[in-house]
């Protein structure tokens, strides 16, 4: 893929970070992650996903979520410790990345995404909140279905 981000952009008018530790291990998390079509079993926020392969560098992937349908392309992979993917969608061009790190009986999970595009520009303040707001949930889904799972 010609010009693939290897990271988040962080000069982008907005970038959020959160983190938050899971009671489960990192390959749980990882499976939790990276089974699309499974989202919307755990992660309420997302009405529709969809994967075609298995998530691989340069797989795409379709979902929907606060009525926006997205499609996002995996740019980098390293299970089970790191994916990044991103796209363009209404304007705005996100970059979201998670990081996974095994801790004693857990898993640290850090989430980060950057946006740019008009809309983020037009008000970067508002779009920041609610970009951190939905890191933080996709957080607190991910703990709760992680941590409930047979281990």
């Amino acid at each position: 893929m010609k010009n693939t981000p290897s990271g988040i952009d962080r000069a982008a008018p907005v970038v959020a970070r959160r983190e938050l530790p899971i009671s489960a291990s990192a390959t749980a998390v990882w499976d939790l992650l990276t089974s699309v079509p499974d989202w919307p079993s755990w992660q309420p926020d997302i009405t529709e996903a969809r994967a075609l392969t298995p998530l691989t560098p340069g797989a795409v992937f379709h979902w929907r979520t606060a009525g926006l349908d997205i499609t996002s392309t995996v740019y980098a992979l390293e299970a089970p410790r790191l994916i990044l993917w991103g796209g363009p969608s209404q304007g705005v061009t996100a970059i979201h990345q998670w990081t996974l790190t095994p801790r004693a009986g857990a898993t640290l999970v850090a989430t980060e995404e950057s946006w740019d595009g008009a809309p983020v520009r037009a008000d970067p303040a508002g779009i920041g909140q609610a970009l951190d707001q939905s890191l933080l949930q996709w957080l607190l889904h991910l703990k709760s279905a992680a941590e409930r799972a047979p281990r």
